[in-house]
């Protein structure tokens, strides 16, 4: 099954100065999002492949878009988060089957790598709520400077029947970090913590 797909919206946030301080290169996070058809809504159903299926369409299509959004290479992203918002004739579950059990391998293709857990958030909500995407380093957990978040917001969206999926990609961490820790620099990837 393919997602039927209402809206898509992409966009880039950067931050240029910080506290007064110029940062330079801006950090930067792209995030787009997918407001989709919930073939399950109004009705339990037992069997939600459907919108596993869905997830895996998802995950590289919005991985994608972001990546060209912050016009890199896929390689030069940092860290990755993923949410989803469901409207009230669905249940949280539609949500975490479309973000777990296969959203993600598309979405570290459309990276690179990805060798972390990909952070998740998931609600119910309605039309203009905010919808939180956690981040995270992509390929080592223990990078306290990419531990951030981005908000997603779209006036119209979910209708009741609907799902609003949303993918985060950066290409830095956080403006300023100075809490410790492992850098990105130091970060090998191989176990997908250091």
């Amino acid at each position: 099954m393919s997602a039927d797909i209402r809206k898509l919206a992409v966009w880039v946030e950067e931050t240029h100065t910080e506290m007064g301080r110029p940062i330079t290169p801006a950090t930067r996070k792209a995030v787009a999002v997918a407001v989709i058809a919930n073939p399950f809504a109004g009705r339990y159903a037992d069997d939600l492949s459907a919108l596993i299926e869905i997830g895996a369409e998802l995950g590289g299509l919005l991985g994608q878009r972001c990546v060209a959004a912050l016009g890199i290479e896929p390689h030069e992203a940092q860290s990755y988060g993923k949410a989803a918002m469901v409207g009230e004739a669905g249940e949280l579950e539609h949500a975490a089957a479309i973000l777990h059990p296969k959203l993600g391998a598309p979405l570290r293709m459309a990276v690179e790598k990805g060798a972390a857990l990909v952070p998740s958030s998931k609600k119910m909500g309605g039309p203009g709520q905010v919808l939180d995407v956690p981040l995270g380093h992509k390929d080592a957990a223990y990078v306290r400077s990419h531990f951030d978040g981005v908000e997603v917001r779209l006036n119209d969206a979910p209708r009741a029947g609907e799902i609003m999926v949303a993918v985060a990609v950066t290409d830095s961490g956080r403006p300023l970090p100075r809490v410790g820790g492992l850098t990105h620099a130091e970060a090998v990837g191989k176990d997908g913590l250091r």
